[in-house]
Order: C-alpha cells, then sequence, then structure tokens
C-alpha cells in the first residue's frame, strides 16, 4: 500500500498529466457540447453568459480547445465541435449526469449541481463507471433503496 500523501493541487497536478484538458476546459467542452444537442455550432458570446464568464475567457479557452483539436473556430467566428470534441464532450456529459443522477439518488438533492461540478473534474473513469453500477443497482432494486435511505434516516 502507498502511504504517500499530497495536496489536494498536487492530486490534481498527477491526474492532468494524464489528461490534456484542465478541470476549467473540461466545463467549455462540456457546455459546448451541451449547446450543440440544441445547435450546431455556438457563439462566443453565448458560450460566456452560459458559464457567467467574460468573452475575453471564452475566447482564450476556445483557443486552446481549437490548439487541441476539439473544436473549430476562428477569432470572431462561431464555434463548432470536431469529431473528437463531440466524442469528449458526450462523455463529459454523461459523466456530469451520472454523478448528479447518484447525488440525487442518495439524498443529496439541495446542492447536487454544485457536488456534481466539483466532483467531477477529479473522480476516474473507473470510479464513474462504480457510480453508474450502483445507480442502476438501486434503480432496479427500489426495496434496497428504501433499505439506504432507512438506515440513513436513522443515522441523522
Amino acid at each position: 500500500m502507498n502511504n504517500t500523501f499530497h495536496t489536494v493541487r498536487g492530486y490534481e497536478l498527477q491526474r492532468n498529466n494524464n489528461n490534456m484538458l484542465t478541470p476549467a476546459l473540461e466545463d467549455y467542452l462540456e457546455m459546448i457540447y451541451r449547446n450543440s444537442l440544441k445547435e450546431t455550432y455556438i457563439r462566443i458570446n453565448t458560450l460566456a453568459q452560459l458559464l457567467n464568464v467574460k468573452d475575453s475567457s471564452a475566447s482564450k479557452m476556445v483557443k486552446k480547445l481549437g490548439d487541441l483539436g476539439l473544436v473549430n473556430y476562428q477569432k470572431y467566428g462561431v464555434v463548432t465541435l470536431t469529431n473528437e470534441g463531440k466524442k469528449l464532450g458526450e462523455y463529459l456529459l454523461q459523466r456530469h449526469n451520472i454523478i448528479e443522477n447518484f447525488l440525487t439518488i442518495i439524498g443529496s438533492k439541495k446542492d447536487a449541481l454544485v457536488q456534481t461540478e466539483l466532483i467531477e473534474h477529479v473522480i476516474t473513469n473507473d470510479t464513474v463507471k462504480n457510480i453508474q453500477i450502483l445507480s442502476d443497482f438501486f434503480k432496479d432494486n427500489k426495496d434496497m433503496l428504501q433499505k439506504y435511505m432507512e438506515y440513513k434516516s436513522l443515522l441523522l
């Protein structure tokens, strides 16, 4: 067993060595993908509004996504996803939905969105799969979910 501990930032740096996207870039790509389900493109000002950031910040991040081959973008133009961007964006949205659904199932309804936004950037693909399996188990076994809720109510 490895007992080497790090700060949260240390773990983030380790993770980012294995991942080309920072949490902020993931947020941008996920939002571009969400929007692509309704429209084939998004404008920088719309993206900035959706993420509550300045247009200049959105422009910088989209340029980085473009440099990574995930979006097509020309300054002052529209943003579209590449095939690779669509695949990764779809995964990011699925990951988000899996985590948010799980948190809701276990009773974290009040701040499930905020918790999801914080968790989704530090969780491994394997853990996301396990959360999906557990969520599906609870969905298919309502009696077990009820037992969990009863047990939880005894402790709170």
